[in-house]
């Protein structure tokens, strides 16, 4: 698609576009200047950009996101971080089956053990 295109469907200026790529946000445009081609990435990577700026995230802390290799952090209470990688970073994956599966996850692993009797003991 052409930038005009790329413009109307993420609703935001050429200028910014022009910022993003330069900033490292969102990949070049493949074909180079002169045939200048966007795609469903480009979308993506704006729309994640701008969802992290509406968290009220910084540009230079979103940047650190994109390139955390592991994945981002996101500390979510004392002792507890969530990791996450960049690419689903406002993508629209559905949450719900993510938070049942974390649910029993930390269930799983913050529940008292059941003892097992003591094999050491003597038995009478």
């Amino acid at each position: 698609m052409h930038i005009r295109e790329l413009i109307a469907r993420t609703g935001i200026a050429g200028r910014q576009v022009r910022y993003l790529i330069a900033e490292g946000f969102i990949p070049p445009p493949r074909g180079g200047r002169a045939n200048a081609d966007y795609g469903d990435d480009h979308i993506a990577a704006i729309d994640r950009y701008t969802r992290l700026r509406e968290l009220g995230f910084p540009p230079a802390a979103i940047m650190l996101l994109l390139q955390a290799r592991e994945g981002a952090p996101f500390p979510v209470a004392p002792g507890v971080t969530l990791v996450v990688d960049p690419k689903l970073l406002a993508a629209g994956a559905p949450v719900q089956p993510i938070l049942e599966k974390i649910q029993h996850l930390l269930t799983d692993l913050f529940k008292e053990p059941t003892h097992a009797p003591d094999r050491d003991a003597k038995h009478d």
